[in-house]
């Protein structure tokens, strides 16, 4: 079966809902396909102890404050899920799940739609938001012996919490902050190395989401008016110092480790030759945009990279990407942060249907 639609958004997690948002105020045609089977967005696969770095009032979606989470300062994963839910019903947004998207192609004829093939039929668009994140494509460093180590490898996504590695020797590789939260969630029952490409460096202890937010649109704007960059997030840290991290740090919990040269069989080898037995290996080393849906279109520039201006595909003009970093918009990541850059996408959208 083939629907017409102004816009399909691909994603229902917290960038698709965004758009949504802006979409439903223009008076648009659209639906949400996703993938997930429930509401959430990638939100409902994380560990259970993950925190969000602001409160619930700097952590928003346009047009609907997040509740407080009684007892939390900093609202977690549950909670997140829970508010996301509430936005779609709130708003009545057409969201069709579970639904996987294929891919993305020109229509042909008059070149004025996209065509999007999924599970469940085919979509005509005159317009398509690509909101997919980066939670399912996990990035793993190609660090000589990984393949011949014996005991358990997983990435972020796959760890839920520290029941699972009680008593265990545990190497937590990563030092953002979700390595920092995964390490300050073993260090307590586990035999733990916290390892890092360089020195934690933690924000001060004050800092949160919230000047996050703050620091990296001023960094925009200062780039898009030509002054000197100042180096936005990155010049201030890498952790931020959740009540979870602050704590595990200040008990003498959290040091961290240089990087290891190589895996064996049974642990991890320094330059130097020391070496450490491990019986796990967590992986915290990112990840990467999912944009595998949009090969067809061949739009990728170096490295993978689809060149935009704004959230605009530069090579196709009714492609918007939205959520996947700062060069979709700044902070556009993040729940806060993602509002704006989705309420320019739809208003080009617009302008152009």
């Amino acid at each position: 079966m083939t629907h017409h639609v102004d816009v399909v958004v691909i994603g229902g997690g917290q960038a698709g809902l965004a758009a949504g948002y802006h979409l439903r105020r223009l008076g648009l045609d659209f639906v949400i396909l996703d993938a997930q089977a429930e509401a959430g967005g990638a939100w409902q696969h994380a560990w259970g102890s993950l925190h969000l770095f602001s409160p619930a009032a700097y952590s928003s979606l346009p047009g609907r404050p997040m509740p407080v989470q009684v007892g939390e300062t900093y609202p977690d994963a549950r909670h997140v899920v829970a508010y996301l839910a509430d936005y779609e019903r709130r708003y009545d947004l057409p969201v069709r799940r579970p639904v996987r998207v294929k891919g993305v192609h020109r229509a042909g004829g008059d070149g004025k739609c996209l065509r999007v093939e999924t599970d469940s039929g085919t979509w005509l668009a005159r317009a398509v938001i690509s909101a997919t994140g980066t939670w399912w494509r996990p990035f793993l460093p190609a660090v000589p012996g990984r393949s011949g180590f014996h005991g358990r490898q997983l990435h972020t996504v796959e760890y839920r919490g520290p029941r699972d590695f009680a008593g265990r020797r545990v190497i937590v590789v990563g030092g953002g902050n979700s390595g920092a939260q995964i390490a300050a969630d073993l260090a307590y029952d586990t035999e733990l190395t916290w390892v890092t490409q360089r020195p934690p460096r933690f924000l001060p202890d004050d800092i949160d989401g919230r000047a996050l937010f703050d620091v990296a649109t001023a960094r925009r704007r200062a780039l898009d008016e030509g002054r000197t960059d100042s180096g936005g997030v990155a010049s201030l840290g890498d952790i931020v110092a959740v009540p979870p991290v602050r704590e595990a740090r200040d008990a003498g919990l959290l040091k961290a480790s240089p990087m290891f040269t190589h895996l064996t069989a049974h642990g991890v080898v320094w330059a130097d030759g020391t070496s450490a037995e491990a019986d796990a290996v967590i992986w915290c080393t990112g990840f990467r945009p999912t944009l595998s849906h949009l090969a067809p279109l061949q739009i990728r520039g170096r490295r993978g990279h689809i060149p935009t201006i704004g959230t605009r595909a530069v090579a196709e003009p009714r492609l918007h990407l939205l959520g996947y970093g700062d060069w979709t918009g700044p902070a556009s990541a993040t729940l806060i942060g993602v509002g704006r850059p989705a309420r320019d996408a739809a208003r080009e959208i617009a302008e152009l249907l």
